[in-house]
């Protein structure tokens, strides 16, 4: 398949389908458990699946859970607060990926704090932060560094350019998270049930799915790299259900034209140079050892809360329990007593709700269904 309308194919999809209902019916005279259950963990993968019907069209023996797989919705409140602290200075230019800026903190959202004279700028690649503090030089230019594995890369392509050019009014907040340790959690919960996993093929793309290997043989879980249209999606199901079958605890790669082993060897280069790995705190979790990046202490002058050493400590804030549930897939949104109702996309308590990748946007936007 080389175009996009090819991942969508109707005679293509139906397919993949009667695979996946052969193997299902073969498990089944083999006495196998149902449901299966198996979590996608990009929010990505979860609007596609919302969006195409995937859900209903597979088989009742099949369902969905849904991981934590949103950096936005993962990004705790406080740091939330913090960015908008940061934002009110007279002396910054605070810039961020367009999904922040309705996230709410706990007293407003960017949008808000920009409509008060703040000056938050939105922009669609981190050298466009690096160009805008080259641009300002009397200014302090914050860029709020989130996301996986995939975004972590050309932020450190932007400090790359802000290094090489002497570019010294330019910083991050940090906020990157990993998906291994968060998926590792998720995996040693007493109450786990998750039967595979479709690994997110973009954070491949980058970092390989080597970290992927001791968990899958540790919990004994299959998890396949997949896509995110829908022939891909469903391509990693059959394959994560192939390997349910033969009892194949290992990890498998469907997305083979885009992701290698080894990932990008001078992405991730890029990434070691620039940042280390830390604890850090994924909101509705908790802190998980390992699970994000920092900027190691030799560009240390990157450091936005460094060089505002002098900003008030923010309050750890609690959120509503029940987007930690959902994010990590002990719950449906539209399980949640708020889905709906209370929450929308309209007036949205958390951050599920406001992502483009947040599970319960997805829920709301494509009709809130429960399988």
């Amino acid at each position: 398949m080389k175009y996009v309308d090819e991942f969508k194919d109707v005679k293509a999809l139906q397919k993949i389908l009667g695979r996946i209902r052969e193997v299902i019916e073969r498990m089944k005279k083999n006495g196998a458990r149902f449901p299966l259950r198996i979590m996608e963990i990009c929010g990505g993968q979860t609007h596609s699946i919302l969006k195409y019907g995937i859900h209903e069209a597979l088989p009742k023996e099949v369902e969905f859970i849904h991981g934590p797989g949103c950096p936005v919705c993962v990004t705790p409140i406080e740091t939330i607060d913090l960015a908008l602290a940061i934002a009110k200075r007279s002396n910054v230019i605070f810039t961020s990926f367009g999904d922040m800026l309705r996230v709410p903190g706990s007293d407003e959202n960017m949008f808000e704090t920009k409509a008060k004279g703040a000056d938050i700028r939105w922009v669609y690649s981190t050298l466009d932060a690096v160009q805008i503090a080259k641009e300002n030089p009397e200014k302090e230019v914050v860029f709020f560094a989130i996301g996986f594995e995939t975004t972590t890369a050309p932020i450190a392509a932007a400090l790359d350019m802000a290094e090489k050019d002497g570019v010294k009014n330019f910083s991050l907040l940090t906020a990157m998270v990993k998906v291994p340790p968060a998926l590792e959690l998720l995996l040693s919960d007493e109450d786990c049930m998750i039967d595979g996993i479709l690994a997110a093929g973009h954070v491949c793309t980058i970092m390989g799915y080597e970290e992927y290997i001791p968990l899958a043989e540790k919990y004994r879980v299959p998890i396949v790299v997949t896509g995110f249209q829908p022939a891909e999606i469903l391509l990693g199901i059959l394959r994560c259900l192939e390997n349910l079958k033969e009892h194949k605890t290992e990890v498998s790669n469907a997305y083979e034209w885009m992701v290698q082993k080894e990932g990008n060897p001078e992405a991730r280069k890029m990434i070691e140079k620039y940042f280390e790995v830390i604890d850090r705190k994924w909101r509705g979790i908790g802190t998980i050892p390992k699970s994000g990046f920092g900027l190691r202490l030799e560009y240390s002058r990157f450091d936005t809360e460094k060089k505002f050493s002098e900003m008030p400590n923010i309050p750890e804030r609690k959120v509503n329990p029940h987007c930690g549930a959902v994010l990590q897939g002990k719950m449906k949104p539209c399980d949640c007593p708020f889905f709906g109702k209370e929450c929308t996309q309209q007036h949205p308590i958390g951050a599920l709700m406001v992502s483009d990748e947040g599970a319960c946007a997805a829920y709301f936007q494509y009709g809130g269904l429960k399988k």
